[in-house]
């Protein structure tokens, strides 16, 4: 019995036991944690839920080094931080089931009755933002860190100037140290604690090119317009008006006069039109018909007349005017009243448009030379077949067009862009070589000499190839896709930059330029290009067959136009007339250049691609108009110099 009783009475110890941590267990989540106590402190503020109160309370959970402080307040910015009213207890409400804010986990089924949401206004949800911006500066994510100074670039205030200055010795990533001393650099302008400061970081901004800087600066020399009997002392004045001047009228200055309050308001010109047409009777205005108020000063012995009837009010005499005029002085006002601020951001803002004008003139040169290298690709083809063989070919454009249609072919077949990009080019040239024969067989060669029928003959050869393009691919445009590595720019600063296609473009171009300088010099076609464009009877004496070799210089010419096409197809829009956009440059190249002459045709593609550039920085919203200057130019050009920049010697230099 003993032993039985004895059992007993431990199974119900142990029972005793268990109920007792199941009921330790239960409670845990009701224990205060730190987080718990920080909310319970400030419990009455964060339900007002004020903007001018509740900063303390953010302020606390941001500096407290709760690890799921920053959590908490996502959820009060986002909405979602409720208060139980009968525990006391901050949670957060998911799926019908509130959880509990240190651990996450699941406490009980959500019942709207007991909670309160806490509903935060755009303020409050400000400063809450501002506040993570500290958490996200400090965590060891760099993306974190990253959208942080980001977060400040959008919405800057002076608390943030601090929390940068504070992370920047700590920060371990070179790029990201580099943006957050910039950023520091900004917010000084705006946020520095002394004027001194202020005018040290303006300072330290003269040589940046940053729009953002300029964003900054210019703000400091807003002004307000003024008036007073005399300039008032210790003011900022930026610039005292000069009434009657093209700047400042006397009617913007009476009408800043009535403005502040320092003289009557009379009617003005359209206020007394209006008078005179609510007092017309029978085709009359106070005795004066309506044809005889075209004149303004029947106009106003009109109105005088109306005023002495007492139906009008009246008029401000001239000279009362002249008398309020002058006896006030009108002046512009900077908004910042600390005149060395203001100082120092003029001679900074100089010191960058100086800079800036520079560089603009540098990005304008680096245009010019890369719309000179497109043009110099387009028409180093059009060098050969009317350099050597004096041939106007109206159709060279279209070759330029057959052989970006090759490569937009070829990438649909090949899906990678570097391969197919690789592809095409000879096969570009292979193609266009060969229409280039074709074409040399069936219509040049029974036109040589004929030069009027040459262009009409292919000038219709053009008008046919650019039907079939139309026939076989559509009039959309298609796409001729660059690699990837072509993609974006190379940016120096925030004034230059050049994209990568064009760079590349500028590198073929100086490879054409060596491989045709090779083929003349160093190859038999070449020589016996240069002997048919010397003498070609000569040359047919001494064995050079012209013929082939016009054909052959032709099918160069249209070949080395494929493989252009291929080029400019990266960044132009490839349509059956995109040729059309580069003939008449290649010719003016040609032509400006020097005819025949590989030298002449890259100094006449500069000169006409720093031409249009520049006049086209001059009048940069008509480039219509800055084609039509440039070829006026050229025409004046050839009158002066007709055989070109580089003249030819021998067979065309006689032509």
């Amino acid at each position: 019995m003993p032993p039985n009783l004895g059992g007993m009475t431990y199974m119900k110890r142990l029972f005793y036991v268990l109920v007792a941590l199941w009921a330790l267990c239960s409670a845990m989540p009701l224990l205060a944690t730190p987080l718990d106590d920080l909310l319970a402190e400030h419990q009455a503020t964060i339900l007002k839920g004020s903007r001018k109160t509740v900063g303390k309370a953010i302020d606390a959970l941001a500096a407290s080094g709760i690890e799921t402080a920053e959590q908490t307040l996502v959820q009060w910015r986002n909405k979602n931080l409720w208060y139980h009213k009968t525990e006391s207890v901050f949670y957060t409400v998911q799926g019908g089931w509130y959880f509990d804010l240190n651990t996450g986990d699941k406490v009980g089924e959500f019942d709207k009755s007991v909670f309160k949401q806490l509903k935060p206004n755009s303020g409050v949800r400000g400063l809450i933002s501002s506040a993570l911006v500290n958490f996200q500066l400090t965590s060891q994510d760099i993306d974190k860190r990253l959208a942080a100074v980001a977060a400040i670039k959008r919405a800057p205030d002076a608390g943030h100037l601090a929390l940068l200055q504070a992370t920047l010795e700590q920060e371990t990533d070179p790029k990201l140290r580099q943006e957050k001393s910039d950023l520091i650099g900004l917010l000084s302008i705006q946020f520095a604690t002394s004027p001194e400061a202020q005018i040290q970081a303006i300072r330290a901004v003269s040589g940046s090119l940053s729009v953002e800087v300029r964003a900054q600066l210019n703000p400091l020399l807003q002004t307000t317009r003024e008036v007073a009997k005399t300039l008032p002392e210790n003011t900022n004045i930026a610039e005292v008006l000069t009434v009657g001047s093209d700047a400042f009228s006397e009617q913007e200055a009476f009408d800043l006069l009535i403005e502040k309050g320092l003289t009557k308001q009379g009617p003005d010109s359209a206020a007394i039109k209006t008078a005179l047409s609510e007092h017309i009777e029978k085709g009359r205005v106070a005795g004066f018909s309506l044809a005889s108020l075209a004149d303004p000063d029947t106009r106003l012995e009109a109105y005088d007349t109306l005023v002495k009837q007492g139906l009008v009010p009246a008029r401000i005499p001239a000279a009362e005017k002249e008398n309020a005029l002058a006896s006030y002085v009108f002046f512009d006002q900077y908004n910042e009243p600390n005149a060395a601020i203001t100082t120092a951001v003029k001679e900074t803002l100089g010191h960058i448009e100086t800079k800036v004008g520079a560089f603009t003139a540098l990005d304008l040169g680096l245009d010019a030379v890369s719309l000179a290298s497109i043009y110099f690709l387009a028409a180093i083809g059009l060098a050969i077949t009317f350099g050597v063989m004096g041939v106007i070919n109206m159709a060279h454009g279209e070759f330029i067009m057959m052989g970006a249609y090759t490569g937009y072919v070829i990438q649909q077949f090949i899906p990678n862009h570097t391969v197919s990009i690789l592809v095409a080019v000879p096969i570009a040239f292979a193609v266009t070589f060969g229409a280039g024969v074709a074409m040399e067989r069936l219509v040049i060669r029974w036109l040589y000499n004929r030069p009027l029928e040459t262009l009409l003959a292919t000038f219709g050869v053009s008008i046919a190839l650019q039907q079939l393009a139309k026939n076989i691919f559509g009039t959309q445009a298609r796409p001729l896709t660059a690699p990837d590595w072509l993609g974006g720019a190379w940016v120096l600063n925030d004034v230059v930059s050049i994209s990568y296609i064009r760079i590349a473009i500028f590198v073929l171009a100086l490879l054409f330029f060596a491989m045709f300088l090779f083929i003349i010099k160093k190859t038999r076609l070449g020589l016996e290009m240069r002997a048919v464009t010397q003498n070609p009877w000569m040359a047919s004496a001494m064995g050079i067959n012209p013929d082939r070799v016009n054909m052959l210089t032709f099918g160069l010419g249209s070949g080395i136009a494929g493989i252009a096409g291929v080029a400019i197809g990266l960044f132009a829009k490839v349509t059956s007339e995109m040729g059309n956009d580069y003939i008449v440059q290649s010719f003016m190249s040609v032509v400006v250049g020097g005819v025949g002459n590989v030298w002449g045709t890259l100094a006449g593609a500069a000169l006409v691609g720093v031409l249009q550039k520049s006049i086209e920085w001059f009048n940069p919203a008509n480039t219509l108009a800055a084609q039509t200057y440039m070829i006026l130019f050229i025409i004046i050009f050839i009158q002066f110099r007709p055989k070109g920049i580089i003249a030819l010697k021998g067979r065309a230099a006689g032509d």
